[in-house]
């Protein structure tokens, strides 16, 4: 029998900030995230920090558009772990949950905010949350083919009927 090997340590970095749901807190989270990245080591103006800054921006507007109740608060919580970055922003709003357009109109000045994070993230999703809310998530994988998606990439399957329109 062999010794089993010691498994080097993993350093997991988690930031989280609860916000106000308006458009203000929406432009704080996208500076809350690019100034944490970069305390984590990634830097200001790279892919890694503009994607996530791009990724944050269109969940937090979401949230705030879509997700607001009000006196109740939205949350952005970011973790920084080897090769990904995940980003969450939850709301109090469970029952209208996000889902990819499947043909945006053309014209539209809205409707692409989860297109673009379906092309950005390698992966994203939403989860409900214990009691009302949700929370909405996005990987980005860093390194070599940091691009290439996973199969689990898609949003979570439900009823129609609990979409947003």
């Amino acid at each position: 029998m062999t010794a089993p090997h010691a498994q080097a340590p993993v350093t997991v970095r988690v930031f989280s900030q609860r916000l106000s749901a308006t458009r203000r807190a929406a432009r704080l989270a996208r500076r809350l995230t690019i100034h944490q990245l970069d305390a984590w080591g990634v830097p200001y103006g790279s892919d890694a920090s503009d994607t996530a800054a791009l990724i944050v921006a269109e969940l937090a507007a979401n949230a705030v558009l879509h997700g607001r109740v009000p006196g109740r608060d939205i949350a952005l919580r970011l973790t920084h772990s080897p090769g990904t970055i995940r980003i969450e922003i939850a709301d109090p709003r469970g029952e209208r949950l996000p889902r990819l357009p499947t043909s945006p109109v053309p014209d539209a000045e809205t409707g692409r905010g989860l297109i673009l994070i379906d092309a950005l993230a390698s992966r994203w999703g939403v989860d409900t949350e214990p009691g009302p809310g949700k929370r909405v998530w996005a990987e980005i994988d860093r390194g070599i083919g940091s691009h290439a998606r996973s199969a689990t990439h898609r949003a979570v399957s439900v009823p129609p009927a609990t979409l947003l329109p």
